[in-house]
């Protein structure tokens, strides 16, 4: 799968595309323009990654299960090629995995279920319950590909350590449909002993303009 780096040391960054976007997406929005001085600097280095979108989460014509499935076996790219590539680009440890939209979930997603490699998960906007989208069913992927569902039955004792090391911040529009989901997902984190920056912005706050001003200004952490 195709990928675009941006920048040249610092914190190694998992840019993960909007559900109708590519590797090509933030390009062609100018985000490596809106973290210039980031880049210029070396305090980050952008990855920006492509997805199987049609063939997983968006694939209607497949079972919930089959979906599930290849998001999986997407997620076990990203583990096996896409983070050791990036190591060898950059040996900075620090990873921050992010995105916009679909891209917020991927982000958590990939995020929480290897805690012990991810730092800093930053979801702008994002939808992290995808039983709207299976029509209500699950089984053991759709589960382990389901944020809101095994966050909150995470019992094993390593996984949460790392977990609770994790900067995790989730951004969303106040009149944004998936505004209850972030918060019910933030609650799970803190039952869970979590610790997250659940950050409301000011009414539908879900675009290109507003994901500008977000990244800017959670990029290194929360406020």
């Amino acid at each position: 799968m195709s990928l675009l780096v941006f920048g040249h040391g610092g914190a190694r960054v998992l840019a993960f595309p909007t559900s109708l976007g590519s590797h090509n997406e933030w390009h062609d929005r100018r985000m490596h323009e809106v973290l210039g001085e980031h880049l210029h600097r070396g305090w980050i280095q952008l990855f920006c990654l492509d997805h199987v979108h049609g063939e997983s989460w968006y694939g209607d014509h497949l079972h919930p299960g089959a979906r599930a499935w290849r998001h999986l076996q997407y997620d076990r790219y990203l583990h096996d090629e896409v983070l050791p590539f990036t190591a060898w680009k950059n040996p900075t440890p620090f990873v921050i995995a992010t995105g916009a939209s679909f891209g917020a979930y991927h982000a958590a997603c990939f995020g929480f279920r290897h805690p012990h490699l991810v730092n800093r998960v930053l979801g702008m906007s994002g939808l992290y319950d995808l039983k709207g989208l299976t029509g209500g069913y699950s089984d053991a992927n759709v589960y382990a590909a389901n944020p809101s569902d095994f966050i909150r039955h995470e019992h094993d004792p390593a996984r949460l350590d790392a977990l609770r090391r994790q900067d995790i911040i989730l951004a969303i529009g106040h009149d944004d449909p998936s505004c209850q989901n972030n918060r019910e997902l933030s609650q799970a984190l803190w039952q869970q002993g979590i610790g997250n920056a659940l950050r409301i912005w000011d009414g539908w706050a879900h675009d290109w303009p507003y994901w500008e001003r977000m990244i800017r200004r959670y990029i290194g952490g929360h406020d």
